[in-house]
């Protein structure tokens, strides 16, 4: 199972993930970092792909029972 993660530090906030998740899964809190919905995300890979600044990584998560 692959989810996204953010450096919530290094976001510049521009929202570009957020348009571009087909899942919502990404909202910018108070114009200063993104953050992602796990429950959401299903680890597509647009959001990394379109982050102008290099800080979202979809990794591979454990499944925990």
């Amino acid at each position: 199972m692959k989810k996204a993660i953010i450096n919530q530090t290094e976001c510049v906030a521009c929202g570009a993930c957020e348009k571009v998740c087909p899942r919502k899964a990404i909202t910018i809190f108070h114009g200063i970092y993104a953050d992602v919905n796990k429950d959401l995300c299903v680890g597509c890979k647009k959001c990394e792909k379109v982050c102008p600044a290099s800080v979202i990584q979809v990794v591979q998560k454990e499944v925990v029972s």
